[in-house]
């Protein structure tokens, strides 16, 4: 088990690197957020390091060796490559439904028995685990999804008709 450093220590590490650490993660990533993870990060891995180091510049490149390893790894996670910032999934739309579709007369019932509706069939809750979910009784649950049902049975029959 590696030797626990004294507070001062990791005061010292923490006061020297950490804007170099940030700095340049921050050139890596392009985003403040990830260069403080992965600030951490160093920061961590070296106050687990076993070994010492033979100096200054030693402890130096091995933070910056570091801190550059953990960019790229993180640059080719399969995590950052399949998700999106926030302000970059504001400006997607949601889908529409498409007119006469079954979720288009979904969007006809009132809130009320859409989502038990929705989360019955759509997500497979069940109607047990919808009364969880909305802080509802079950038979409350069960009640909206058979009148949900019968209005969407009447939306459904009503667009035949016409």
């Amino acid at each position: 088990m590696p030797p626990i450093p004294d507070r001062a220590e990791a005061q010292r590490l923490v006061d020297t690197y950490s804007d170099l650490i940030l700095r340049l993660s921050y050139t890596y990533l392009g985003s403040t957020a990830d260069a403080q993870d992965i600030c951490q990060t160093v920061f961590l891995k070296l106050l687990q390091a076993t070994r010492g180091f033979d100096s200054q510049e030693h402890e130096r490149a091995w933070i910056i060796r570091t801190a550059v390893n953990l960019c790229k790894d993180h640059l080719k996670s399969r995590w950052r490559r399949t998700t999106v910032t926030l302000d970059a999934a504001e400006n997607v739309p949601a889908p529409q439904p498409e007119e006469g579709s079954l979720l288009a007369a979904l969007d006809l019932l009132p809130p009320k028995y859409r989502t038990v509706i929705y989360l019955y069939y759509y997500e497979g809750y069940s109607a047990r685990e919808i009364a969880v979910l909305l802080g509802e009784k079950p038979a409350t649950v069960f009640t909206r999804l058979d009148r949900g049902r019968q209005k969407l049975r009447t939306y459904l029959e009503q667009e035949e008709l016409t």
